[in-house]
């Protein structure tokens, strides 16, 4: 006699299982929805992600969750962040080369070796057709991870550990812009060795001495 099929096992974050406790805190809603969103964005990807499974995982109304993201990719990308700002947390030893380097390579082994890489390209692939979603992608975390980069480097030429003329909107392009290149164009992987190359050319400089 032939077995029945089990039924598809959907994501089960945290969040459903906090279900029934009555009215809770905003912020405390507000987390569960992001739980949610981080868990599914990575284990399956944007293509079926949709705010009715994430009302649906969080325990969360549809129309809570549109009061606070405007749309799908918003949403998106909230959630996105949410799961990934922990590892992108920018140090500050006092030794901005140290700093830098810890900061770069935990952003190139995000997008180079997790889920997170894959999501992340397919939400600034999804922006281009989006406007709420690059609207979000600007203001929720583009702007913020240019920011805080920005101002370390600010601090460092303060204590006299990079030249004073030196941009660092610039630098920013220059060390992330490339692995985002290598995410977006993957002709080559990101990796140890990428990650180095970008910080040695750019903090020693490339010209021979003399030149």
């Amino acid at each position: 006699m032939p077995r029945t099929p089990k039924p598809a096992t959907e994501v089960t974050p945290q969040a459903s299982l906090r279900r029934g406790r009555g009215r809770r805190p905003a912020d405390e809603v507000r987390a569960d929805v992001l739980s949610a969103v981080g868990e599914l964005l990575l284990a399956e990807g944007l293509t079926d992600f949709t705010i009715e499974r994430v009302a649906r995982l969080s325990g969360v109304s549809k129309t809570t969750i549109y009061k606070w993201w405007p749309s799908r990719g918003a949403l998106a990308l909230d959630g996105y962040f949410h799961a990934v700002e922990p590892t992108l947390a920018f140090p500050d030893t006092g030794d901005i080369r140290a700093d830098l380097t810890s900061q770069l390579h935990a952003f190139g082994r995000l997008v180079g070796e997790t889920p997170a890489g894959r999501l992340l390209a397919e939400l600034i692939g999804a922006a281009q057709t989006d406007a709420e979603l690059a609207a979000a992608y600007r203001a929720l975390y583009s702007f913020e991870r240019r920011h805080i980069a920005v101002a370390r480097m600010q601090r460092a030429q303060a204590s006299g550990q990079l030249r004073a003329d030196v941009d660092p909107q610039v630098v920013v392009d220059q060390l992330w812009g490339a692995v985002y290149h290598r995410l977006l164009i993957p002709d080559e992987p990101i990796t140890t060795t990428f990650i180095d190359a970008l910080l040695d050319n750019l903090l020693d400089g490339i010209l021979t001495v003399g030149h």
